[in-house]
């Protein structure tokens, strides 16, 4: 285990509808590397996550509400993927505001898949350098955002990705953007 996020507080905001891997993944490699991860949703309880969008996968538990956390109690936010789940994310105005704070506040924001979606809502897309799932891209192109087709985009304080193949790139890449915003 290394201890690069050894201190660092971690966000993961999801809802029912979750792409099983895209959180567990992420999760999993931010403890490798000493962070404290915690699970905010829409609701506290569990939500359910899915593979491929439509097999049932299981749940996770929700540590708390994102209308009871601050932006302020973190280092970085995960955003994972699935479809349902950002849809979900992006009717709510609590998570929208946590999402467009976490942003505007410098911290790194992390975002696979269809996860862009939240930051289209958030209106923080608008002339930043994203990839993302195939079906999205012109959501976040008529949001303002420049889209690339790569891995991983990295653009100042927001790390994107486009599908679950992109997994060891995402978590290599938000391990590293997470690392040094202790150290500023």
């Amino acid at each position: 285990m290394s201890n690069e996020l050894q201190g660092k507080k971690i966000a993961i905001l999801a809802a029912d509808g979750v792409e099983k891997v895209e959180l567990e993944q992420p999760r999993a490699a931010l403890q490798e590397a000493g962070a404290q991860v915690e699970l905010l949703s829409l609701k506290d309880g569990e939500i359910q996550a899915r593979n491929h969008d439509l097999e049932p996968a299981g749940t996770f538990p929700v540590d708390r509400a994102v209308s009871d956390a601050s932006v302020g109690e973190f280092d970085g936010l995960i955003l994972p993927g699935g479809t349902v789940n950002p849809d979900k994310l992006r009717l709510d105005e609590a998570a929208v505001s946590f999402v467009r704070d976490f942003v505007v506040s410098g911290k790194p924001v992390a975002a696979i898949c269809h996860g862009p979606w939240t930051l289209v809502e958030a209106g923080v897309a608008v002339g930043r350098t994203l990839t993302s799932y195939p079906s999205i891209r012109t959501d976040l192109r008529n949001a303002g955002a420049h889209v690339v087709d790569e891995e991983v985009a990295v653009d100042g304080n927001l790390i994107t990705s486009r599908s679950p193949s992109d997994l060891p790139a995402f978590c290599r890449a938000i391990v590293k953007q997470f690392a040094p915003a202790a150290t500023g």
